[in-house]
């Protein structure tokens, strides 16, 4: 899926979170705008969270950037 490099990012590093993450995520995404994305810092491709996504009207864009390092950009569908 395309990123449009136009967006403004919030970023959240979900690596240090003690527990399950997915609530800290669906708190963050719920405060992202049209216009906005959120980028998901984590130590592994969350593939779980992408059908989550999907059904909830959001597209992503996934890219290791380092070992256990990864960038998941999500925004608006």
């Amino acid at each position: 899926m395309s990123t449009d490099q136009q967006d403004a990012v919030r970023e959240l590093d979900v690596r240090d979170i003690d527990g399950e993450p997915f609530g800290h995520i669906m708190d963050a995404l719920d405060s992202v705008s049209e216009d906005e994305a959120l980028r998901l810092v984590n130590s592994f491709e969350p593939v779980p969270l992408y059908d989550v996504l999907t059904k909830k009207g959001y597209q992503y864009d996934a890219e290791q950037v380092a070992d256990e390092k990864w960038h998941i950009t999500i925004r608006p569908d």
